[in-house]
């Protein structure tokens, strides 16, 4: 059950963020997320749509610890966009 509602949430908040242009997202990004690597490695993934493998490379970290930064880090964004 968890894992459904969390799955639900998920698309949710990626549907909504799907609204907002690059720009727009770059500033929010910019502005909201303080970390320079996190910065990086979300604009990666929410405008560039780099999937989690080839940024962990990028980033030379796991697919777990991209995957932690970008759920939290776009938990933040979505807060900021309500």
């Amino acid at each position: 059950m968890y894992a459904v509602v969390q799955a639900a949430r998920k698309s949710l908040r990626e549907s909504e963020m799907k609204e907002y242009k690059n720009s727009e997202m770059r500033s929010l990004i910019d502005e909201y997320i303080h970390s320079e690597r996190d910065r990086a490695i979300l604009k990666r993934r929410l405008i560039d749509g780099k999937c989690f493998e080839p940024l962990a490379e990028e980033f030379d970290m796991s697919v777990r610890q991209i995957k932690t930064i970008v759920y939290k880090k776009q938990e933040i964004l979505f807060k900021h966009l309500r």
